[in-house]
């Protein structure tokens, strides 16, 4: 009888010890995959020809990276002139005369420039009822619902999308009434963070 004790406080601390080296190693694994995995997709995206470990004695990890961070702020500052804004709006009409693509392109376009926008009066952070009255959830309000579903409803309509937890990524686009949206003072960022940490980090 004396001797199982032993045996289940081992079992126990083995136990323990075993759920910690979970808890240290999801967050330092799942980071260091999708750095990784970031790693990869820069490196696809950039062409060999103006990759800079395609032309040195040796590769350096996250040069891809940098290479086209930099490449991408200096085509936004590019866009912003008015030779840049010319082919903005070029390849728009184009996209917009291409029966299939004009539909992703233009969807794509709203929603990044919806998370992109600087607007300190506009906000993007709402909470709202989901999936039932009493428990709530953190969406993204994207915009003002003004087609069809707002009319046949009568009211003003909220276009906000819910993203899951740990993959904000993917989720659900509801369309709520505005009287049952409450706007929260949290950024992008936070509220990222918030969804992705599943309320862990508390804001």
């Amino acid at each position: 009888m004396n001797d199982s004790k032993p045996k289940k406080s081992i079992i126990t601390k083995l136990r323990n010890y075993f759920f910690a080296g979970i808890v240290v190693l999801i967050p330092v694994g799942i980071t260091i995959y999708l750095t990784i995995f970031i790693e990869k997709v820069f490196s696809d995206l950039l062409p060999k020809s103006i990759n800079p470990n395609q032309y040195l004695p040796f590769e350096i990890p996250g040069l891809e990276i940098l290479t086209t961070i930099i490449l991408i702020t200096l085509i936004g500052m590019f866009s912003v002139t008015f030779v840049g804004r010319f082919f903005v709006n070029f390849s728009d009409k184009i996209f917009e005369k291409i029966p299939v693509l004009k539909t992703i392109y233009k969807g794509l376009a709203q929603l990044t420039k919806s998370f992109a926008s600087d607007d300190n009066n506009e906000k993007k952070i709402a909470l709202i009822e989901y999936p039932r009255k009493g428990i709530y959830s953190i969406g993204f309000a994207t915009s003002v619902n003004k087609g069809e579903i707002s009319d046949k409803i009568g009211e003003k309509m909220i276009n906000i999308f819910v993203p899951t937890t740990p993959n904000p990524t993917s989720g659900f686009l509801l369309m709520v009434p505005e009287k049952d949206v409450v706007y929260l003072d949290m950024n992008f960022e936070d509220a990222s963070k918030f969804i992705m940490s599943a309320g862990s980090i508390k804001k």
